[in-house]
């Protein structure tokens, strides 16, 4: 899923209704409907993706990682704009907070978290791609790369959470 226009809004006059309503449909409503389908395969899962605890009780089925980004963090916003994108990866970690606690209590559990890939060389980064370090600039390949490892390392004490590209804790 990624922004439907391409682009983000960099100022007030520039956000239209349709394209907020655009933007959190594709990066919200369809992960959450997404979860909602897929959660009871998930729940029938192995739990072959991630770290499974010596504790039985404490093992899990699968996984929903739900892809975020920095931006979308409240408490790590300083700069403003990008307002509908901003606003539906804000909404998108409520529903991955949410989903983890609903999922955290059937039996077995699904792990839910949001997952930030960096700043991933992409149409939709490209404008902004002179003021992002190069070391900091990551091709597709090693963005899933990242995330992956991210996957691997998951348990049912990580979950509710979201995690940057280097597994880092995110503030929400």
């Amino acid at each position: 899923m990624l922004h439907p226009s391409k682009r983000g809004e960099t100022s007030l006059r520039d956000v239209s209704a349709q394209g907020v309503i655009s933007t959190l449909t594709t990066n919200t409503v369809g992960p959450l409907v997404m979860a909602k389908y897929f959660s009871p395969l998930l729940q029938k899962g192995s739990g072959a993706f991630g770290q499974q605890p010596a504790v039985k009780a404490k093992h899990h089925s699968g996984i929903i990682a739900n892809i975020t980004a920095k931006v979308g963090s409240i408490g790590d916003n300083g700069l403003g704009g990008w307002y509908s994108y901003r606003m539906s990866k804000a909404a998108l970690n409520m529903a991955t907070r949410n989903l983890s606690i609903e999922l955290g209590r059937s039996r077995p559990k699904v792990v839910c978290v949001s997952i930030h890939p960096g700043t991933v060389n992409t149409d939709l980064s490209r404008p902004y791609h002179k003021n992002v370090p190069k070391e900091k600039l990551f091709s597709p390949e090693h963005s899933v790369s990242c995330l992956m490892s991210i996957i691997n390392s998951l348990n049912i004490e990580k979950t509710g959470k979201a995690y940057s590209w280097d597994g880092t804790e995110l503030p929400w």
